[in-house]
């Protein structure tokens, strides 16, 4: 993405300016048209060789984003205009992305573009669900609360995503372990023993095996590590295609012990983002169409997005839901009574409660269960290794004995 600077035309006729980011010229004189202005005088940023040597861009996480958020609602709560509220939280950003896109904004605001309009120029930061809160609440006047709402919806979100994280390091990191210590010592324990044992003594399958595995091992490393990263990249690509995103997508629900975790963690993000949107006033079917992408799953967003056609036809949201199977009977029912009852966002809330405590709990349950596995595995892996080595050993001792 490239940062473009620009001098438009609104359609009251005054003149406005700022930047936004764009993968070219082009799109980026699409995007301001999009928004109802035109375009006088653009031109791309060149930032200084200098400036970014010596700082590092990175990604805007969801901390740093509802950090924003929040201080923005309290400044505005205070009565700070906005333009002078987004300079004080630019200035004051630890992270260049973050700090070069809100004083962007800030500057497209003070050139008389709206707030929502202007973050639609940073997706990469400000994603659609950010945009249509911020919309809402610029029409309904309600700006500082769809601020707060946004702030709690994204540290929800993060607990979320740290819960599952921690679930999922912890086997990794014993797998790495493991494979470590492994390769540690087919280098270098192997044929240390292999040097210890006559010519002539017979060695039992496992430790031929073992044997030719190190010798391979020492002899061929350079294929190792060239199929190794081969493989990685491979199976990286495959799962950032359309087709290897649709294969991971149905499969994930279905893992023997994350599977749970990652369908409770997708309907937790479903609900809380579909009830955030509706409580800020958003209309149920723009609603539905940021909570499907919300969730995490390529398989709920295209149910979601399915459901909303039927809806558009004149069906309840509960039916069409119900129909992908991708939704627990304690969802769908409690969408049907907040249907009925004028209550869905409220019981949506609840609903997101309950999914992330599940996710909480299965969590904590993962890692008490996973731990005494693993242990189990590595020694399994580490004694057989060992067991193949000493085998020759104790063959030779026995028949000495004899």
């Amino acid at each position: 993405m490239s940062v473009f600077s620009y001098q438009a035309v609104e359609k009251s006729g005054s003149v406005t300016s700022g930047q936004l980011e764009a993968e070219n010229e082009t799109a980026a004189i699409g995007k301001l048209r999009g928004l109802g202005l035109t375009v006088l005088e653009i031109g791309e940023v060149k930032p200084s060789p200098l400036k970014n040597m010596f700082r590092v861009r990175r990604k805007v996480n969801l901390g740093e984003l509802g950090l924003f958020s929040r201080q923005l609602a309290a400044m505005l709560d205070a009565g700070i205009p906005l333009t002078r509220a987004l300079f004080t939280l630019g200035r004051q950003s630890g992270n260049p992305a973050l700090q070069d896109a809100v004083e962007n904004v800030a500057r497209s605001v003070e050139g008389g573009m709206g707030f929502s309009d202007a973050l639609k120029g940073y997706p990469g930061i400000f994603n659609d669900l950010y945009v249509n809160m911020i919309q809402a609440g610029e029409v309904g006047g309600t700006l500082e609360e769809m601020l707060k709402h946004l702030s709690n919806q994204l540290e929800r979100e993060k607990n979320l995503r740290d819960q599952i994280r921690t679930a999922s390091i912890y086997p990794l990191l014993i797998i790495v372990f493991a494979v470590s210590v492994l390769l540690m010592m087919l280098i270098f324990i192997v044929p240390t023993f292999e040097k210890m044992l006559p010519g002539e003594a017979y060695l039992p399958l496992p430790t031929r095996i073992v044997f030719g595995a190190s010798a391979s091992i020492r002899q061929l490393w350079f294929l190792y590590i060239l199929a190794g990263a081969g493989m990685a990249l491979g199976v990286r690509r495959y799962l950032r295609s359309p087709a290897g995103k649709r294969a991971w997508n149905a499969v994930k629900f279905r893992l023997p012990v994350f599977g749970s975790l990652f369908h409770k963690a997708a309907v937790a993000r479903f609900s809380r983002t579909l009830s955030t949107l509706l409580s800020g006033g958003i209309p149920v079917l723009q609603a539905l169409d940021s909570a499907g992408p919300a969730s995490g799953s390529g398989l709920m967003m295209e149910a979601v997005e399915s459901a909303a056609e039927k809806i558009q036809e004149g069906k309840s949201i509960a039916g069409p839901l119900e129909e992908s199977g991708l939704f627990p009977p304690m969802v769908i029912q409690m969408v049907a009574v907040g249907e009925e009852t004028g209550t869905l966002a409220f019981l949506l809330g609840r609903v997101a409660d309950f999914y992330e405590s599940e996710v909480a709990s299965i969590t904590k349950s993962l890692t008490s269960l996973i731990e005494p596995l693993m242990v189990i595995v590595v020694g399994v892996l580490v004694g057989g290794m060992v067991i193949s080595i000493y085998l020759p050993i104790f063959l030779v001792v026995t028949q000495a004995g004899r």
